[in-house]
């Protein structure tokens, strides 16, 4: 009786130790998975930190700019080349219009003065006169 619980506590050792041996390989597989896995997250951190910034240098408005006038045949808006449409359909070049302050001035000297408007220049009047 004694010799087979002796066998049976020899098995019972046996399969624990190499049930301790395969925990220990999956252990180290897993951890070997986990080290490539943390390896592969820096690489892409840091290409991905290069990709951006090679996305700041390629977006400067000057290279945006410089783009524009080379593969787009763009350039910048002068007076000569800028067309204003008026809301009756109207095209004028910017070099002929005028200004929305200087237009409301011509259109209000057209008109009879305001009794506001008189107001207004006599005031501006006295005080030039008081100085």
């Amino acid at each position: 009786m004694m010799i087979r619980l002796n066998i049976v506590l020899l098995l019972a050792v046996i399969i624990s130790a190499l049930y301790v041996v395969h925990t220990q390989y999956v252990s180290r597989q897993l951890f070997t998975s986990i080290y490539r896995a943390q390896a592969e997250g820096r690489r892409l951190q840091t290409e991905a930190d290069q990709l951006e910034v090679q996305k700041r240098a390629q977006a400067t408005p000057l290279r945006i700019e410089a783009l524009a006038r080379e593969q787009l045949n763009m350039r910048s808006s002068t007076p000569s080349i800028t067309l204003y449409v008026r809301p009756n359909g109207a095209v004028l070049p910017a070099a002929l219009t005028l200004t929305p302050v200087a237009v409301r001035t011509a259109r209000t000297a057209r008109r009879a003065p305001s009794h506001a408007a008189a107001a207004s220049r006599k005031k501006a009047h006295a005080t030039r006169g008081a100085r």
